[in-house]
């Protein structure tokens, strides 16, 4: 105990969430909204993205000889294997920017 001192008691918070977190949080729900799906290929390219800003490099188990979707996902997100989740998350934020114009 502290003799001769008032005790403040500071309240714990939590760490701020950055700004990259926050927008990419804000484009995982922007993306909900789009008026049409997107093509395939874009749809990899959203998917890949966001595991890889989400998870980082490529990890688990591979998909069964006919889960074809599966197979497609895992090899577009490993194609990402080496890229920074932030800067999967800031290509993320872009692409869904994109999207939604």
């Amino acid at each position: 105990m502290l003799s001769g001192s008032a005790s403040t008691i500071i309240p714990y918070q939590l760490p701020a969430m950055n700004d990259l977190q926050r927008e990419f949080e804000q484009a995982v729900t922007d993306i909900k909204r789009l008026g049409e799906r997107p093509d395939n290929d874009t749809l990899l390219r959203l998917y890949a993205l966001y595991k890889q800003g989400i998870d980082g490099d490529v990890h688990g188990c591979d998909p069964g000889f006919f889960d074809f979707i599966g197979t497609a996902k895992k090899e577009a997100w490993t194609l990402l294997k080496g890229m920074s989740q932030d800067e999967a998350k800031r290509q993320y934020i872009a692409l869904v920017r994109q999207l939604l114009i």
